[in-house]
């Protein structure tokens, strides 16, 4: 690996107000801290029904902001583009738990949607909707996967995602995970697990990367996928390696043959989870979202693993394939965090990300934000 993005100024990038582009952008808060008999929300995800249902779903934190103790995961649902939502519902029941790090696929051909998460960073399940996502099926554990990387890695916590997973042209679903041997989430390992049947029964892959492999990459998690234009898969790595970018790899098939990891020298890292997706053909541009910010206020309870303030979430544009990002809009440009992008009718682009902090403490998030925009809105025009 080398470090390509030394030279790369550490703020935020300039803000372009959303009011230049009057009409194309849409915002609603979905989620408010302290509200509907919850501390906190946290870890956005999104998907994008065959019949266009907007799924915007989130961990529901009873008592705390932080990762472990008792939460449930809430949906809430928009049939119109986000303009309007139905309240929140209960999608995952904690029961006394904690269910995080949900993930659900979309499946263009059967018109249902796929779901994984963990209960407990110990257990894993699936279940499916065959409904738009209104009920799903009892869910089936699939533990099993995990307990299959224990001879290389004996692992204490595993997790999917989060964010949303990816089904291949070929109909293969495909989930980045990743895992640790510490509840301090460090060292870790990221693999990925994928099915070719539809859900019907899940594999393992290799180990892509881990703390100690001699690649340089340090505490590699929460990884991000997405299909290219000629059906390679490239991987977007989370990490807390010196460098502070993005580490970055390409696999024919999404599963094997993962090439040597480099740095993207565009896409800054302050060790947070991040986002990306693909608009349909023609376009088949890359779209990606994350905190691009290196600086820190030094401020009581802010500091970050990475040593940076999750702030400025920006999204950004590549028409060649993630080699260049030379568009980018700010949405948040103060404390925010996690992400995610699906895309809708219309080519319209959708973003879920956590935005604002309470008491001073970055983890402690006030709200989870849905924007609606479109390219031109991302290019400035």
């Amino acid at each position: 690996m080398r470090d390509e993005g030394a030279d790369i100024p550490l703020s935020c990038p300039p803000v372009v107000p959303a009011a230049e582009a009057a009409g194309t952008l849409l915002r609603h808060v979905l989620f408010q801290a302290r509200a509907g008999g919850y501390h906190t929300y946290r870890i956005p995800g999104l998907a994008v029904t065959a019949r266009g249902t907007i799924l915007a779903h989130c961990e529901a934190r009873r008592d705390t902001p932080w990762d472990y103790g008792p939460m449930d995961v809430l949906v809430r649902r928009s049939h119109d583009g986000g303009v309007t939502w139905t309240p929140p519902v209960v999608l995952i029941a904690g029961e006394g738990e904690n269910v995080a790090n949900t993930v659900m696929i979309p499946d263009r051909d059967t018109g249902g949607v796929h779901l994984l998460y963990c209960r407990a960073y110990k257990r894993c399940f699936y279940t499916h909707s065959q409904d738009d996502g209104v009920t799903f099926a009892p869910p089936v554990e699939i533990t099993e996967l995990f307990e299959q990387y224990r001879q290389e890695y004996d692992w204490t916590l595993i997790a999917t995602g989060p964010g949303h997973g990816l089904q291949l042209r070929s109909g293969r679903l495909l989930v980045p995970v990743w895992l640790s041997t510490s509840v301090d989430q460090r060292p870790t390992l990221v693999s990925v697990i994928y099915s070719d049947d539809r859900g019907a029964h899940w594999q393992r892959g290799p180990v892509i990367v881990r703390d100690d492999d001699g690649q340089g990459i340090v505490n590699p998690m929460e990884a991000v996928a997405v299909e290219l234009g000629d059906g390679r898969v490239l991987l977007n790595v989370r990490n807390a390696s010196p460098a502070q970018r993005r580490a970055v790899s390409v696999s024919p098939d999404g599963v094997h043959g993962w090439a040597p990891f480099r740095f993207d020298p565009q896409l800054r890292e302050p060790f947070c989870m991040a986002s990306l997706c693909r608009l349909p053909e023609p376009d088949g541009a890359l779209v990606w979202a994350n905190p691009d910010n290196l600086t820190r206020s030094g401020q009581p309870g802010t500091e970050n693993v990475g040593g940076c303030d999750r702030k400025c979430v920006t999204v950004r544009l590549s028409d060649d394939e993630g080699q260049s990002w030379p568009y980018a809009r700010v949405l948040e440009p103060d404390w925010s965090g996690y992400s995610d992008l699906a895309v809708g009718p219309g080519h319209s682009i959708y973003c879920l990300y956590e935005s604002g902090c309470l008491d001073n403490l970055m983890w402690d998030i006030a709200g989870i934000n849905f924007v609606r925009f479109d390219r031109s809105w991302l290019e400035g025009k």
